[in-house]
């Protein structure tokens, strides 16, 4: 945070056009994905992410910590987020031997099928939405902007 007595350096017009302009994307790709995903799957963007985080680890399953780091969700949403994934059969939590008061978020057959058969749509509408729309050129910038976004984020203290 800005301490009251120090002076804002107010985005110019450039720097002000591509935030709002990126504001705007993010909002509406997002929006995009998720009501094409749950039309399509039934699974929501939430839902998605999660199954795609296990489904990048060999075994499957994460601590619920792990997963909150690779989504930046903070613990309670998580907890409440698994516990309606394991109600409808898509995850469910494995005792942790090497920590008994932990647990391992586990993928299920249920999950894995949810994730193969939604794949496909949602790559689909990522292409439409998103790749499509660029030039190769802007896509690669794209990835290179985003990538130095999120380790600047990785060195901010305050940003979580």
């Amino acid at each position: 945070m800005t301490p009251v007595d120090t002076p804002v350096e107010w985005l110019d017009a450039q720097q002000q056009l591509a935030w709002r302009a990126f504001q705007v994307m993010q909002v509406r790709l997002n929006a995009y994905l998720a009501a094409d995903l749950t039309a399509d799957s039934g699974l929501s963007y939430a839902d998605y992410t999660v199954l795609v985080v296990l489904t990048d680890r060999p075994d499957g399953r994460a601590r619920a910590y792990q997963l909150g780091e690779a989504l930046g969700w903070e613990q309670s949403r998580v907890s409440h987020h698994i516990a309606r994934m394991g109600e409808r059969g898509l995850v469910t939590r494995q005792r942790c031997d090497a920590d008994r008061r932990g647990a391992y978020v586990v993928i299920t057959d249920a999950g894995r099928a949810a994730i193969v058969a939604a794949a496909p749509g949602h790559v689909a509408a990522v292409r439409r939405a998103f790749v499509d729309a660029l030039a190769p050129s802007e896509l690669a910038a794209i990835g290179l902007a985003a990538s130095k976004v999120v380790e600047a984020l990785d060195g901010l203290e305050s940003a979580y």
